[in-house]
């Protein structure tokens, strides 16, 4: 069995899928990739081809119809035979001597008597043009050089959570968990986070810069004109973080805790974006989702309403739009808004 499964989804990324791969190669056999072209009408599937008969023995190219970044990410889980699961999109990277660090202790602790469910490491905002680069660390969040679990985590600052480029997951857990991500939505990385974290009993921190979150094209995903565009996908995917766990329900408190909080994060996201669009229409959207929260959960609803941010989201008029907008700030941090 492999170590670890690094799956690539890719949809028309012929200008940066090689870097990407290239980057991973520097794992060896201990590591499985696993490229999902993901109906690409580019490249990619040639590039995918080439690779895994060049790496027979690492690379597989799966092709499939266009399903969208989530259904890549499902064919990645389903086809991992990897003792851990890692998600790297096509136009994000590896530090290598980072990724030598992580597949070290993830094999000093396969060889333990403790199964693993969850690692976390840094990531780096590579952002086009910016010579300091922004990075997102957990010290004195989470302890580090030891397995752990919820007890022992700290309280995490805002605008400061664990990302799909900063997990790791046991492969087996997510097969188990019932995660399956919609088809055809962006922003579906919250998910991929979210949901199985209530099945997640233990964690390792390490503390290395090891995933390259490349953000400043116009045309992705977290831009913030394309996430106007998108809102109702960003509004879908909320609605599902919503109703995929019961929070009430979550026995750990520091737990629980943290899920409210990343869940506030993303439902400040969708209704900032809803008010920076400054149409009637997103308006009356933001009004529609704040009345769904209400309706689905009156308890939660409140909980968010009477956070900081839920009351800088929902203050009344143009004055309490302006406020909302300096939760944006947090919120940016979150997401890596251009």
């Amino acid at each position: 069995m492999k170590l670890l499964s690094v799956a690539i989804p890719s949809y028309n990324s012929q200008d940066y899928l090689e870097r990407c791969v290239e980057s991973l190669l520097a794992g060896g056999e201990e590591v499985e990739i696993l490229i999902v072209d993901d109906g690409s009408t580019d490249r990619t599937a040639e590039i995918a081809d080439d690779y895994a008969r060049k790496y027979p023995t690492v690379i597989k190219a799966i092709h499939q119809e266009n399903g969208g970044h989530g259904e890549a990410v499902n064919t990645g889980i389903r086809n991992a035979t990897g003792l851990y699961f890692k998600v790297v999109d096509s136009d994000d990277w590896v530090d290598e001597e980072a990724y030598h660090a992580i597949l070290s202790t993830l094999g000093e602790i396969s060889r333990g008597n403790q199964a693993l469910d969850m690692m976390v490491s840094n990531f780096v905002y590579e952002k086009e043009g910016v010579k300091h680069k922004t990075v997102m660390k957990y010290t004195g969040m989470l302890p580090q050089g030891k397995i752990f679990g919820w007890d022992e985590a700290k309280h995490f600052h805002k605008g400061r959570y664990i990302l799909m480029h900063s997990v790791i997951y046991r492969t087996q857990l997510l097969q188990e968990c019932g995660l399956e991500l919609p088809k055809h939505t962006f922003y579906v990385d919250n998910l991929f986070v979210y949901v199985p974290l209530p099945h997640v009993k233990n964690m390792y921190y390490l503390d290395v810069d090891f995933y390259r979150y490349y953000i400043g094209r116009e045309d992705q995903s977290v831009n913030e004109k394309v996430m106007i565009k998108r809102i109702d996908q960003q509004i879908k995917v909320n609605k599902i973080m919503v109703e995929s766990v019961d929070l009430w329900k979550l026995p750990n408190r520091k737990l629980r805790k943290y899920m409210f909080n990343y869940l506030e994060i993303i439902t400040v996201v969708s209704t900032i974006m809803l008010i920076r669009s400054g149409t009637q229409e997103n308006l009356e959207k933001k009004r529609a989702l704040w009345k769904y929260l209400k309706e689905y959960d009156l308890r939660l609803f409140w909980r968010l309403r009477n956070g900081i941010m839920g009351h800088a989201m929902n203050l009344p008029g143009r004055g309490g739009r302006k406020i909302s907008i300096a939760a944006y700030k947090i919120s940016q941090k979150v997401v890596g808004f251009n």
